[in-house]
Protein backbone atom coordinates (compact mmCIF):
# COMPACT_ATOMS: atom_id res chain seq x y z
CA UNK A 1 0.00 0.00 0.00
CA UNK A 2 2.02 3.30 -0.95
CA UNK A 3 2.55 5.53 2.09
CA UNK A 4 0.70 9.38 2.31
CA UNK A 5 4.22 10.45 2.28
CA UNK A 6 5.08 8.68 -1.07
CA UNK A 7 1.84 10.05 -2.62
CA UNK A 8 2.36 13.09 -1.58
CA UNK A 9 5.74 13.29 -3.49
CA UNK A 10 3.76 11.30 -6.64
CA UNK A 11 1.61 14.31 -6.93
CA UNK A 12 4.38 16.55 -6.28
CA UNK A 13 6.71 15.70 -9.22
CA UNK A 14 3.55 15.70 -11.03
CA UNK A 15 2.70 18.85 -10.57
CA UNK A 16 5.92 20.26 -11.50
CA UNK A 17 6.33 18.19 -14.68
CA UNK A 18 3.34 20.32 -16.22
CA UNK A 19 3.63 23.95 -16.00
CA UNK A 20 2.77 27.58 -17.53
CA UNK A 21 -0.80 27.23 -18.03
CA UNK A 22 -1.83 30.39 -19.33
CA UNK A 23 -5.25 29.95 -17.91
CA UNK A 24 -7.58 28.50 -15.22
CA UNK A 25 -9.09 25.88 -17.99
CA UNK A 26 -8.67 22.66 -17.06
CA UNK A 27 -8.81 21.37 -20.67
CA UNK A 28 -11.47 19.10 -19.92
CA UNK A 29 -14.14 21.41 -21.52
CA UNK A 30 -15.86 20.90 -24.97
CA UNK A 31 -13.10 22.67 -27.16
CA UNK A 32 -14.18 23.87 -31.13
CA UNK A 33 -11.49 23.42 -33.97
CA UNK A 34 -8.86 25.90 -34.34
CA UNK A 35 -8.88 28.17 -37.12
CA UNK A 36 -6.20 30.76 -37.84
CA UNK A 37 -6.65 34.39 -37.04
CA UNK A 38 -5.64 36.02 -40.34
CA UNK A 39 -3.90 34.09 -43.76
CA UNK A 40 -1.09 32.93 -44.85
CA UNK A 41 0.80 35.91 -47.01
CA UNK A 42 2.00 35.65 -50.33
CA UNK A 43 4.67 33.03 -51.35
CA UNK A 44 3.94 30.32 -48.12
CA UNK A 45 3.38 27.95 -50.65
CA UNK A 46 3.00 27.89 -54.46
CA UNK A 47 -0.75 28.30 -54.68
CA UNK A 48 -0.97 26.55 -57.74
CA UNK A 49 0.38 23.38 -55.96
CA UNK A 50 -0.77 22.20 -52.59
CA UNK A 51 2.36 20.64 -51.08
CA UNK A 52 1.90 17.01 -50.36
CA UNK A 53 2.85 14.99 -47.40
CA UNK A 54 6.83 14.91 -46.59
CA UNK A 55 7.04 17.66 -49.37
CA UNK A 56 9.91 20.43 -48.15
CA UNK A 57 8.23 24.07 -48.70
CA UNK A 58 10.59 27.07 -48.51
CA UNK A 59 8.25 29.86 -47.73
CA UNK A 60 9.00 33.48 -48.65
CA UNK A 61 10.46 34.95 -45.16
CA UNK A 62 7.81 36.74 -43.15
CA UNK A 63 4.59 35.17 -45.21
CA UNK A 64 3.50 33.69 -42.07
CA UNK A 65 3.43 36.73 -40.45
CA UNK A 66 -0.07 37.25 -40.79
CA UNK A 67 -1.56 33.93 -39.28
CA UNK A 68 -2.43 33.97 -35.59
CA UNK A 69 -3.88 31.25 -33.41
CA UNK A 70 -7.72 31.24 -32.11
CA UNK A 71 -8.21 32.77 -28.78
CA UNK A 72 -8.24 29.73 -26.17
CA UNK A 73 -5.48 27.59 -28.31
CA UNK A 74 -3.74 24.99 -26.31
CA UNK A 75 -0.34 23.84 -27.01
CA UNK A 76 1.83 21.53 -25.01
CA UNK A 77 6.04 22.27 -25.44
CA UNK A 78 7.34 18.87 -24.64
CA UNK A 79 11.26 19.23 -24.33
CA UNK A 80 14.01 17.39 -23.21
CA UNK A 81 17.72 17.87 -23.43
CA UNK A 82 19.31 21.30 -21.84
CA UNK A 83 22.18 22.16 -24.62
CA UNK A 84 22.19 25.51 -26.04
CA UNK A 85 19.72 24.74 -29.04
CA UNK A 86 17.54 23.40 -27.05
CA UNK A 87 17.33 25.78 -24.81
CA UNK A 88 16.80 28.41 -27.87
CA UNK A 89 13.75 26.44 -29.59
CA UNK A 90 11.81 26.19 -25.79
CA UNK A 91 12.35 30.14 -25.48
CA UNK A 92 11.13 30.91 -28.56
CA UNK A 93 8.39 28.83 -27.91
CA UNK A 94 6.97 30.38 -24.45
CA UNK A 95 7.45 33.73 -26.46
CA UNK A 96 5.30 33.10 -29.29
CA UNK A 97 2.94 31.40 -26.65
CA UNK A 98 3.18 34.35 -23.93
CA UNK A 99 2.84 37.13 -27.36
CA UNK A 100 -0.09 35.35 -28.69
CA UNK A 101 -2.41 34.50 -25.45
CA UNK A 102 -1.61 30.76 -25.94
CA UNK A 103 -2.77 28.28 -23.31
CA UNK A 104 0.27 26.55 -23.05
CA UNK A 105 1.53 23.66 -21.11
CA UNK A 106 5.13 22.31 -20.80
CA UNK A 107 6.68 18.81 -19.72
CA UNK A 108 9.95 18.15 -19.61
CA UNK A 109 11.31 15.14 -20.04
CA UNK A 110 14.65 14.23 -18.41
CA UNK A 111 14.19 10.09 -18.83
CA UNK A 112 15.23 8.58 -21.75
CA UNK A 113 13.25 5.24 -20.57
CA UNK A 114 10.44 7.50 -20.66
CA UNK A 115 10.67 9.72 -23.51
CA UNK A 116 8.41 7.79 -25.16
CA UNK A 117 5.55 7.96 -22.24
CA UNK A 118 6.12 11.17 -22.12
CA UNK A 119 5.53 11.66 -25.91
CA UNK A 120 1.70 9.73 -25.15
CA UNK A 121 1.40 11.81 -22.07
CA UNK A 122 1.61 15.17 -23.98
CA UNK A 123 -1.27 13.33 -26.42
CA UNK A 124 -3.56 12.37 -22.96
CA UNK A 125 -3.79 16.13 -21.92
CA UNK A 126 -5.96 16.66 -25.69
CA UNK A 127 -4.00 19.61 -26.75
CA UNK A 128 -4.63 21.39 -30.22
CA UNK A 129 -0.59 20.93 -30.83
CA UNK A 130 2.27 19.13 -29.35
CA UNK A 131 5.35 21.19 -29.91
CA UNK A 132 8.56 18.76 -29.91
CA UNK A 133 11.73 20.81 -28.97
CA UNK A 134 15.03 18.58 -28.39
CA UNK A 135 16.88 16.23 -30.90
CA UNK A 136 16.01 13.29 -28.21
CA UNK A 137 12.43 13.42 -29.25
CA UNK A 138 12.80 12.90 -32.56
CA UNK A 139 12.84 9.15 -32.55
CA UNK A 140 10.22 8.55 -29.18
CA UNK A 141 7.55 11.24 -31.69
CA UNK A 142 8.29 8.89 -34.63
CA UNK A 143 7.13 5.90 -32.66
CA UNK A 144 4.31 7.51 -30.83
CA UNK A 145 2.73 9.96 -33.44
CA UNK A 146 1.25 7.46 -36.18
CA UNK A 147 -0.67 5.58 -33.87
CA UNK A 148 -2.22 9.43 -33.22
CA UNK A 149 -3.35 10.69 -36.45
CA UNK A 150 -6.15 13.13 -35.14
CA UNK A 151 -3.79 15.13 -32.93
CA UNK A 152 -1.06 17.38 -34.80
CA UNK A 153 2.38 17.98 -33.77
CA UNK A 154 5.06 20.21 -34.79
CA UNK A 155 9.05 19.69 -35.02
CA UNK A 156 11.06 22.62 -34.11
CA UNK A 157 14.29 22.80 -35.07
CA UNK A 158 14.65 19.10 -36.61
CA UNK A 159 12.10 16.66 -38.36
CA UNK A 160 11.32 12.42 -38.44
CA UNK A 161 12.75 10.80 -41.08
CA UNK A 162 9.07 9.49 -42.40
CA UNK A 163 6.45 11.82 -41.02
CA UNK A 164 3.07 10.82 -40.47
CA UNK A 165 0.36 13.63 -41.89
CA UNK A 166 0.00 15.04 -38.30
CA UNK A 167 3.59 15.73 -38.12
CA UNK A 168 4.83 19.41 -39.26
CA UNK A 169 8.74 20.50 -38.71
CA UNK A 170 9.83 23.96 -39.06
CA UNK A 171 13.70 23.10 -39.87
CA UNK A 172 16.95 24.90 -41.31
CA UNK A 173 20.32 23.62 -42.71
CA UNK A 174 22.34 24.06 -39.30
CA UNK A 175 19.07 21.90 -37.69
CA UNK A 176 18.08 18.80 -39.40
CA UNK A 177 18.54 15.89 -37.59
CA UNK A 178 16.26 13.14 -38.46
CA UNK A 179 16.88 10.45 -35.72
CA UNK A 180 16.46 6.91 -37.07
CA UNK A 181 20.06 6.07 -36.75
CA UNK A 182 20.52 8.74 -39.34
CA UNK A 183 23.47 10.70 -37.32
CA UNK A 184 24.18 14.64 -36.81
CA UNK A 185 23.67 16.15 -40.45
CA UNK A 186 26.76 17.22 -41.41
CA UNK A 187 25.62 20.69 -41.77
CA UNK A 188 24.33 20.74 -38.07
CA UNK A 189 25.50 24.07 -36.63
CA UNK A 190 24.31 25.26 -33.04
CA UNK A 191 25.26 28.29 -33.75
CA UNK A 192 22.48 28.94 -36.52
CA UNK A 193 19.87 28.03 -33.36
CA UNK A 194 19.69 32.24 -32.93
CA UNK A 195 16.90 33.80 -31.32
CA UNK A 196 15.23 35.07 -34.95
CA UNK A 197 15.34 32.11 -36.39
CA UNK A 198 14.55 29.79 -33.61
CA UNK A 199 11.09 32.45 -33.14
CA UNK A 200 10.74 31.77 -37.37
CA UNK A 201 10.33 28.36 -37.07
CA UNK A 202 7.58 28.35 -34.33
CA UNK A 203 5.86 30.57 -36.16
CA UNK A 204 5.92 29.49 -39.76
CA UNK A 205 5.46 25.94 -38.64
CA UNK A 206 2.01 26.69 -36.40
CA UNK A 207 1.14 29.01 -38.96
CA UNK A 208 1.10 25.65 -41.48
CA UNK A 209 -0.58 23.68 -39.09
CA UNK A 210 -3.29 26.19 -38.82
CA UNK A 211 -3.92 26.61 -42.63
CA UNK A 212 -4.23 22.31 -42.74
CA UNK A 213 -0.29 22.16 -44.46
CA UNK A 214 0.45 19.13 -42.44
CA UNK A 215 2.92 16.27 -42.56
CA UNK A 216 5.69 18.53 -44.58
CA UNK A 217 8.95 20.04 -43.80
CA UNK A 218 8.60 23.81 -43.55
CA UNK A 219 12.26 24.65 -44.68
CA UNK A 220 13.84 28.06 -43.47
CA UNK A 221 17.44 28.68 -44.79
CA UNK A 222 16.17 31.93 -45.77
CA UNK A 223 13.96 32.80 -43.80
CA UNK A 224 15.94 34.97 -41.70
Amino acid sequence: MRSPLRAAATLAAVAALVSGCASADDWSRPHAAPTPVGALGPGFTDPAATPTPEATVTPRPGSWNGVHPPEGYRVVLLTAGDDRPTRALVKAVRDWAEEEDVDLRTMTADDPTRYVAAVREAVDMGPDLVVGAGNDLVDPLAAVTPSHLDQQFLVVGAELAEPTENVTAADWSGASFRGEGLGMSSTYDPASFTAARCGAAVRAGVAAVLNGLTGIVVWLDDAV
